[in-house]
C-alpha cells in the first residue's frame, strides 16, 4: 500500500465529515433541526478523531512539525468551542461564538487539505 494512501483517507473524511457539518450547523444557526445537535457532535467527533489520526500519520510521515502541532492543538479546541458555545455570548452577542466555531470548522478542513499536501512524497526505490 502507498504510504500516503492512509493519509489521503484522512484527508477525505475531514472533508467529507465536515459537508454535512456546514449544512447541520448552518440550519442550527436558523433554529431549525435542533433536534439533530447528537447527530453533529458525532460526525464532529469523527471529524476530530480523523483530524488527529491525519497528523500523526503526517508526522510519522515527515510532514513539517509546526503544522502538525498546529492541527493536533485546533482539533483539540474545535470540540471544546463547539460543546462550550452554548455558554459563551449568550444573549445577542452569541452569534460571535457561532462564527468562530464555524470558522474552526472551515479551517480544520482547509488544514486537512494543506497537512496531507504537506507530506513528503514516496521517492521510488532505487532512484
Amino acid at each position: 500500500m502507498n504510504r500516503n494512501k492512509p493519509i489521503a483517507i484522512a484527508c477525505t473524511v475531514v472533508i467529507v465529515a465536515g459537508i454535512p457539518q456546514l449544512v447541520l450547523g448552518m440550519l442550527f444557526w436558523a433554529g431549525i433541526g435542533r433536534g439533530l445537535i447528537p447527530v453533529h457532535e458525532t460526525i464532529g467527533s469523527v471529524l476530530v478523531l480523523s483530524l488527529l489520526t491525519l497528523a500523526i500519520l503526517a508526522a510519522r510521515a515527515g510532514a513539517p512539525v509546526g503544522l502538525v502541532v498546529l492541527v493536533i492543538v485546533w482539533a483539540l479546541v474545535l470540540p471544546f468551542v463547539g460543546i462550550g458555545q452554548t455558554d459563551i455570548l449568550v444573549g445577542s452577542l452569541h452569534w460571535i461564538i457561532q462564527a468562530i466555531h464555524l470558522l474552526l470548522g472551515l479551517g480544520a478542513m482547509g488544514m486537512a487539505s494543506v497537512l496531507a499536501a504537506r507530506v513528503p512524497r514516496q521517492v521510488p526505490v532505487g532512484s
